[in-house]
């Protein structure tokens, strides 16, 4: 009888559920529409469109081009070049330079399929004249080969730049249809570190925060889409909501569409050479005003008591590398801090905070110095910060007790699971395993401001 009752309320709060999901996605349809939504799910596609992931995208390196050169790339731009080489390697002439005008009479899909899967897809949609015909002929190719998502006959023929990305993304992630790297070829690229070059690591870091944020568009490549302004801004208005006046910003004009690229050369461009929008992290706006715009950022730094690395110049004229790692170094900690009760504090009292809490939590726990102690790099601090916080999260067994002198992958191992479980609490996190381990104080910083909110929760 107990099991029946159990059984029933379960199907009952089940059944609300599913009901409340069907009234939610019939709620952001009508707001969003289908294809907004459609590619806010598909966007976790282009996550995975990563050399790291994917070391044979070396091969799509053309003349005279260095793995540096591949790895500025977005994603879109690489999928650019990956369906271009394989058109280049099926022989056929043409070329594509976006997603919408150059793939909408799915000639150029039907040589992509054929290429990856031969056996499979056939190229006899090219001999389909009416072009509704040839586009549920090509998602027939695609459906034998487990691909059939994103795209109907109807928006492959109307050339949606957003699903036909999403489309090509999921085909790539599927059948790369590049060959693996042997012996030699690895080892005459060498292994690819996550942005090992200097101040990359931290681009990398700042990437992951903007993206956290929910800025729009996503952010890619940190120097080359932070150029206008638009995100930083974005970035102060999510920390400080309504500390922006956004009628002093420059924005691009409606319909003005992105800067054009060319991943590909060659072929029968004709009207097929413009871009119509599939990168809008790619600014349209002047240089003039977006040097207004990050002169603007600047003056917002100012305004909420940051204090600059940089010169107001050097960051609104871009004349270094290191200029925005300057400003978000700057802005990042106070999005730390803004989450933390009691309104801003300082860096001394954060560290007075982390070492109360650590012995708290755990007798003998020496206390760190400053954010720049040599002994945060075996992380062992954190792994007691975080157990304090939460007794019982941190699995002994998985700690190593390594000293600061000792294996450096040891204490990068330790890193990794204390980033794992301030995730797993769900903590903003901004730092890589490298961060800690080498000791970097602003991102230390951001890492201790984050656990700090989450602790006062």
């Amino acid at each position: 009888m107990a099991l029946s009752t159990a059984t029933n309320f379960l199907k009952k709060h089940l059944r609300l559920a599913l009901n409340s999901l069907v009234v939610c996605a019939t709620y952001l349809v009508q707001c969003f529409g289908h294809v907004t939504i459609l590619w806010k799910w598909a966007r976790g596609l282009l996550a995975q469109v990563d050399i790291k992931l994917h070391p044979e995208l070396y091969r799509l390196c053309e003349d005279g081009e260095t793995i540096d050169d591949l790895l500025r790339l977005t994603p879109d731009q690489i999928l650019l070049r990956w369906f271009n080489y394989h058109l280049k390697a099926a022989g056929w002439q043409r070329r594509v330079n976006n997603f919408s005008c150059n793939v909408k009479d799915g000639e150029n899909y039907t040589v992509l399929l054929n290429q990856l899967k031969p056996d499979q897809c056939s190229r006899s949609p090219l001999q389909t004249r009416d072009l509704k015909s040839r586009a549920e002929e090509v998602l027939q190719n695609a459906d034998r080969i487990g691909c059939r998502k994103y795209l109907t006959p109807s928006s492959l023929i109307a050339g949606n730049p957003r699903l036909n990305l999403a489309f090509v993304a999921n085909l790539f992630n599927t059948h790369p249809g590049l060959e693996p790297l042997d012996e030699q070829e690895a080892k005459d690229y060498g292994q690819v570190e996550d942005f090992d070059a200097e101040g990359e690591r931290e681009a990398r870091v700042f990437t992951l925060w903007l993206n956290s944020l929910g800025v729009e568009p996503g952010v890619f490549n940190f120097f080359e889409n932070l150029k206008d302004g638009l995100i930083i801004l974005q970035a102060f208005d999510k920390i400080l909501p309504g500390s922006v006046v956004w009628r002093r910003v420059s924005t691009p004009k409606v319909g003005a569409g992105p800067a054009s690229y060319a991943s590909g050369g060659g072929g029968d461009l004709g009207d097929e050479g413009a871009d119509i929008g599939v990168t809008p992290n790619q600014s349209t706006l002047s240089r003039f005003k977006a040097v207004e715009n990050t002169n603007y950022s600047v003056d917002l730094a100012k305004q909420n008591g940051m204090h600059m690395l940089e010169s107001r110049e050097q960051i609104s004229r871009m004349v270094t590398r290191h200029s925005f790692l300057a400003l978000m170094n700057i802005t990042k900690p106070l999005s730390a801090l803004s989450k933390s009760a009691g309104g801003k504090m300082t860096d001394l009292e954060m560290l007075k905070w982390a070492n109360a809490t650590a012995q708290k939590g755990k007798l003998g726990v020496r206390p760190i110095r400053s954010f720049k102690d040599p002994a945060i790099t075996t992380g062992l601090f954190f792994l007691d910060l975080l157990d304090a916080i939460r007794p019982g999260i941190v699995d002994p067994s998985l700690v190593i007790g390594v000293a600061e002198n000792g294996e450096y992958e040891d204490r990068r191992q330790n890193a990794k699971l204390a980033i794992s479980i301030a995730r797993k609490m769900n903590a903003l996190i901004f730092l890589v395993p490298e961060g800690i381990v080498d000791v970097r104080p602003r991102l230390i910083l951001t890492f201790v401001g984050s656990l700090m909110s989450i602790a006062q929760q």
